[in-house]
Formats: structure tokens, C-alpha cells, sequence
């Protein structure tokens, strides 16, 4: 095995259960990529072993572990009952002796059978790709909902891995009397016993997804438009996300610090209100039962009237990274031919002069309305000119109209500020009142079916300065 270096890092395995430190071996075993004169012409590159390695070692230190050796692993073809070859189960088993290593995490996906075979051959606990990712979002979970929808995902995961588990499953529960036939096997009880709580998990769910619909509803009736934050995990959307709003989310540099949705209220340069969403980060083979257990949490994307999708520019795996994150947003059901995603290409201020200046040219050749933006969430370069092309896009699906109303008309007033966006009011001296409001799509027939006489679309060039009609 190709070793890494080693840490010093350490920190408890189960803060709870006061385990104390675990020592972990984390083995990156990947297919040997075929010469690139062999690679299929259009292919995209895989990523580069050392850095999925160092990935899967951030995601070991996120939840404490003491990571003593990590390397990567070679392989010519997949074993059926070990993934490894012989040659380096044995390897692997003497550095876990030598080391005193407790548990070796698997950078892949491992059958049950092939995570027992292991743990048999190393005399230590093996963890796969899906079960690191699963224990982190577990510790992360702080809300209800979040921990609802961990459980689920923990459940189907363990559901298929019954089998692994010891002698007592195989025991039967047998009835009385000559009517109570050899019983249910405690196997199948633990399954049957899953599936009900997957089941009562699910309901509670979706009663979680009503609540988010009726919150939904209650921001459009305001209406305040939602932009999401995406983006792969530790790229610095919750840093982004309190740069923007001012909040006190936690923002550090660990591989999933948020877990629950965080949503702030945010005045855009000329008074517009928009509701910012921080969501979880993504991560490549990202297990499918997570995606389908935090629907209800990336349905706040999928809704959202703008998607700012996150990249950590200074990282060398960025461009694996952004197709890791659109083959998830793909699976929501968001395309980037909807026109509702800007790229936010973070961290400049970790780049040189000469690779800023490389990222700034190419981001220029690119259409106006795709031109990503460069910006630097820690120190604030670039996030004024990102706020004001967040107002330009929403401005530009909103229909801007000027309203002349008598000044006594305060029901009038009152309804135009509870369901449109007043951008600014004046009185004449003759009691008129004159607002320049901003409407949602949805709600532009109905105001116009309330106040017709009474608007005018703004044409005024000087009431368009603030506002162009396309993304700078």
C-alpha cells in the first residue's frame, strides 16, 4: 500500500460513550485508471487518487478519529470476497497489529460479506464509504428533523447488513402447541422490526415535508424570493452564507460542519429582501438513501428561485468537485438549462496573483448570464459585486410597475406592502402616493386586476438605472 503521511491529530471515536481515542488506518483501494490513449474521447478524467485518499481521511477526522496511516491501494479488478487481493489483506492486517489500529476505514462501497471478511482477516472494525458518511451526519444532526432523517438513512443501510451480524439471528422463536410451526427466526424479527420503524420514520417525515410546503407558501404570499446555497462539502457556503447575512452559523474547516438548513432574511444593495438558504454540503458517491432521506430538507433547492452553487476554486480537485455537485442537483431534478444556477467561484484569496488573474479572464469569456462569480468569503472581496448580481437576476424575472395611490388610502398601502416588494414610496404635495413595487410572476395578474387604472410599467430610464436587464 502506497502510504501517506502520518498525524499526531487524535480525538474520541464516540464523545457519548467516552470511548477514548480510536486509532484508524484509512485504505483508498481504486481501480487503476486505463492510459489516457485508451480513454473514451468526450470522457471526464477520474479523480486523482490522493486526493480522493486525503478526502476520505478529512472525513475520518471529522468525527475524531486518530488517523495513523493512510495509502492508497492499486487494484487490477475487485475481489468478490475481500474487494482487496491476498496479498494486500495480509499487508494491511500487519499494519494494523503493528500499529494497534482499532478500525480501518474502506474508501469505497463494501458488500456485508465483504466487510465481514475483513474485519475476520484484521481482527478490527471496518467501516465503508457509506458508513463513515452515515456516523458523521449522525453526529451533525441537531434538530428533529435532521435526526429523523439520519435514522432513516441508518436504517436502510443496516437493513441489507443483518446478515453480518452474530450467531443470535439465526436462533428461531418457535410458538407452543403443535399449531406453532418452527417460528420466526430472530433475523427476520430485527427486519420486520426495521422496516416498522423505517415506515413510522417515513410518515413523520412527510409530515416534516407539509410543514416545509406551508412555510414555503407563507415566504411566496410575502413574497420573498429563495436563493439556495449549494455545493460540495467544506467549499464555504455557511462562511459565504455569514458573510451575506451576518448570522452565527458554524463555519469551520471540517467536512460536513452543517447539517440542518439555516434560513436568513437578507436587503439586497437597493432594498430588495431575499430569503438565503444554507444546505448540507454534497460529496462525490454521495449514498443514495441520504439523498432520499434529506429530500425534504434539499427540497428548499429545489423550490428556490436561485441556485448559488458554491466551488472552492483554490482546491485541485475543483472541477471533479462541481460535476460531483451537479450530478446531485441532477438528480433533484435541477439542470443547469433552467437558467437559475450561478456559479460562486470561493476561496481567491488562497490563489496567487497569476491564477486569480487566469480564473478572472476565463470567467469573462463565458455568456454574461453563466459568467461565474469570484469572491472571497473570508475576506469579503467580491461578495459586494455577487450581492448585486443576485438583485440584477431576481429583478429580471420580476415585473417592476409604479402605482399612483391617494395618500388616505391605507388599505391599499397595506395590501401592496404585505404582497409585493415596495421599492421605494413618495408623497406629493397634492396627497398622491407614488410606489415603485417589484411582483412575483405568480401574483402580477392579480395586481394588476386590483390596481389597473392605477399602474403604469416603469419605463423611466432613471427608474431602470438601478436595475439592468442583464447580469454584469
Amino acid at each position: 500500500m502506497e502510504p501517506r503521511s502520518r498525524t499526531a491529530q487524535a480525538g474520541p471515536l464516540s464523545p457519548a460513550a467516552g470511548a477514548g481515542i480510536c486509532r484508524a488506518l484509512v485504505v483508498g483501494p481504486y481501480l487503476r485508471a486505463p492510459p489516457a490513449s485508451t480513454a473514451r474521447r468526450g470522457e471526464e478524467p477520474s479523480r486523482a487518487p490522493q486526493a480522493r485518499l486525503d478526502e476520505a481521511a478529512g472525513l475520518a477526522r471529522a468525527i475524531g478519529l486518530d488517523v495513523v496511516h493512510a495509502g492508497v491501494v492499486t487494484l487490477t479488478a475487485i475481489r468478490p470476497a475481500t474487494f482487496l487481493g491476498k496479498g494486500k489483506v495480509d499487508e494491511i492486517a500487519g499494519l494494523v497489529k503493528s500499529l494497534e489500529a482499532g478500525l480501518v476505514v474502506m474508501d469505497c462501497a463494501l458488500s456485508p460479506v465483504q466487510q465481514r471478511n475483513l474485519e475476520q482477516a484484521w481482527n478490527a472494525k471496518v467501516v465503508d464509504r457509506t458508513g463513515l458518511i452515515l456516523e458523521i451526519f449522525g453526529r451533525r444532526a441537531a434538530t428533529r428533523e435532521g435526526t429523523l432523517q439520519v435514522e432513516l438513512a441508518h436504517l436502510t443501510y443496516q437493513r441489507s447488513r443483518l446478515v453480518r451480524s452474530w450467531t443470535h439471528l439465526e436462533r428461531q422463536r418457535g410458538g407452543f402447541g403443535f399449531l406453532g410451526g418452527p417460528g420466526e427466526t430472530q433475523l427476520e424479527a430485527d427486519r420486520r422490526m426495521i422496516a416498522e420503524r423505517i415506515a413510522k420514520i417515513e410518515r413523520e417525515l412527510e409530515g416534516v415535508r407539509r410543514t416545509r410546503g406551508l412555510h414555503r407558501k407563507s415566504r411566496k404570499r410575502m413574497p420573498y424570493p429563495i436563493v439556495a446555497l449549494v455545493g460540495y462539502t467544506n467549499a464555504g457556503k455557511s462562511t459565504l452564507f455569514n458573510r451575506l447575512t451576518r448570522a452565527g452559523v458554524l463555519s469551520t474547516d471540517m467536512l460536513f460542519a452543517t447539517l440542518d438548513p439555516t434560513l436568513r432574511a437578507v436587503d439586497l444593495p437597493h432594498g430588495a429582501r431575499v430569503i438565503l438558504s444554507d444546505t448540507v454540503g454534497f460529496i462525490s458517491d454521495l449514498p443514495t438513501m441520504l439523498v432520499a432521506a434529506f429530500r425534504a430538507t434539499l427540497e428548499e433547492v429545489i423550490e428556490a428561485d436561485l441556485i448559488l452553487h458554491v466551488r472552492d476554486v483554490s482546491h485541485g480537485d475543483t472541477q471533479a468537485q462541481s460535476r460531483d455537485v451537479e450530478a446531485v442537483l441532477s438528480e433533484l431534478g435541477v439542470e443547469p438549462e433552467d437558467g437559475r444556477i450561478i456559479e460562486v467561484w470561493n476561496k481567491i484569496d488562497l490563489l496567487d496573483a497569476g491564477e486569480r488573474e487566469r480564473l478572472a479572464n476565463l470567467a469573462l469569456r463565458q455568456g454574461a448570464e453563466q459568467r461565474p462569480m469570484l469572491a472571497s468569503a473570508v475576506s469579503g472581496e467580491g461578495t459586494d459585486a455577487l450581492m448585486a448580481t443576485i438583485e440584477t437576476y431576481i429583478a429580471r424575472s420580476r415585473a417592476t410597475l409604479t402605482v399612483d395611490l391617494a395618500a388616505a388610502d391605507g388599505a391599499a398601502l397595506s395590501w401592496l406592502y404585505r404582497n409585493t416588494e415596495v421599492l421605494d414610496q413618495t408623497t406629493n404635495g397634492e396627497g398622491r402616493t407614488t410606489l415603485r413595487i417589484r411582483i412575483d410572476p405568480t401574483k402580477e395578474g392579480l395586481v394588476r386586476s386590483k390596481f389597473g387604472p392605477h399602474i403604469r410599467r416603469a419605463h423611466d430610464p432613471e427608474e431602470l438605472a438601478d436595475f439592468p436587464d442583464k447580469i454584469m
